[in-house]
């Protein structure tokens, strides 16, 4: 077994010993190959440890800048791009998408707000046109196809997860309304000011420190296993096929596209100082921060067939249902796939980031990781 010694590195306040040891234990108990967390509190950095490997192989050891593919927290970084449009006054979140991106208005969609991408309202989880492998680092071709696909619920009526889909719908209003691509705005608007490791659309010259991305044996059932095969689930997921091989998303092209739903590449200190910046109003303001961390929808996903809960862009933590970031009630942010996250919570002025390359697919869509991470972190806030 590896102990905290030989894998833990970084620095942690005193107080927060017992998050190093949380932290070092999942290392000891088989769940991790290489991960790295970072918490900051009233926006000060009191955990910043990383360890492990970057690769199966257990050839190149996880360092200090040391970054992964932590897939849907991408989702969270592509909506404070899109809100800091809405706040400059680019975009109108009521407006119709249309009104940026006109082929938009094909299947019936001329009215759909802006908002419904945002919220998971917009009833294009999937697309109909069977798209091959790679698709989903094909800008065009993804924008042209949800552009003309018709939606499989009624636009506002309801809500379900668009985990594959909403990257490029946020990413193409983005364009349209700023001329710049979303990995573009991210770099040049967020992720370059604050001077953090995070790449949307990764170079080449920095996959040397990029890790490998590998699942864990599944064992039992996983969240995906309740769907059918009509489900929306199984449509919404698997059409593109990319996400769901993991031996694809370490793949130069996976790499280098912009996929603003899915191929962030960062590490846990990039996360939490991005959401640290933005509950402090460095990147928008507080009022906007409140509006996007709010809950806008709450209930039956159409997609995940389970209750979620989002704001604008942003997943809400929601115990009840198997997903929870701690013990915060109005705890907001988003996960990646396999078990990264990037998060905050408003009332003790917590913002958490966790990345690993030792992908989990579990019943919840938790991660059994956090858990006693979060129970270590709150026994002294």
């Amino acid at each position: 077994m590896a102990t905290e010694e030989a894998v833990v590195h970084g620095d942690c306040d005193t107080a927060f010993e017992g998050v190093r040891d949380a932290f070092a234990d999942n290392f000891a108990d088989g769940l991790e190959l290489g991960a790295s967390l970072c918490v900051e509190v009233d926006g000060r950095c009191v955990v910043d440890l990383w360890g492990g490997w970057l690769d199966p192989e257990r050839m190149r050891p996880w360092t200090r800048d040391s970054i992964a593919c932590v897939f849907s927290c991408t989702k969270g970084l592509a909506a404070i791009v899109l809100l800091q449009l809405v706040e400059r006054g680019v975009v109108d979140l009521d407006a119709p998408v249309a009104r940026y991106w006109p082929e938009f208005a094909a299947g019936g969609k001329d009215e759909l707000p802006v908002r419904y991408l945002l919220t998971h309202e917009a009833g294009l989880s999937a697309i109909a046109r069977p798209m091959p492998m790679g698709s989903l680092s094909d800008w065009d071709a993804m924008v042209d196809a949800l552009a003309a696909q018709e939606p499989w619920w009624e636009p506002g009526t309801a809500h379900g997860y668009h985990g594959v889909t909403y990257g490029h719908l946020v990413g193409e209003v983005a364009r349209r309304a700023d001329g710049r691509t979303i990995g573009t705005l991210l770099r040049d608007e967020v992720t370059g000011p604050l001077g953090v490791d995070c790449f949307l659309g990764l170079p080449a010259n920095e996959d040397a420190r990029t890790a490998t991305m590998v699942l864990a044996p599944i064992e039992g059932d996983t969240f995906f296993s309740r769907w059918g095969p009509d489900s929306l689930g199984p449509k919404s997921f698997g059409n593109p096929p990319d996400c769901n091989d993991p031996a694809h998303t370490n793949t130069r092209e996976f790499r280098g596209a912009e996929i603003p739903a899915a191929n962030a590449h960062a590490n846990a200190r990039a996360l939490a100082r991005v959401y640290a910046a933005l509950a402090q109003g460095e990147l928008v303001s507080t009022d906007l921060v409140h509006e996007a961390g709010r809950v806008h929808v709450d209930g039956p996903d159409l997609v995940m067939e389970q209750p979620t809960r989002f704001g604008l862009g942003f997943e809400i933590t929601l115990p009840e249902a198997g997903f929870s970031f701690g013990p915060g009630a109005r705890t907001f942010g988003h996960n990646g796939s396999g078990g990264s996250l990037g998060s905050i919570d408003p009332d003790a002025n917590v913002a958490f980031g966790y990345a690993m390359n030792r992908m989990m697919w579990t019943e919840r869509r938790d991660d059994p990781r956090w858990p006693p991470i979060f129970d270590a972190l709150y026994a002294v806030i």
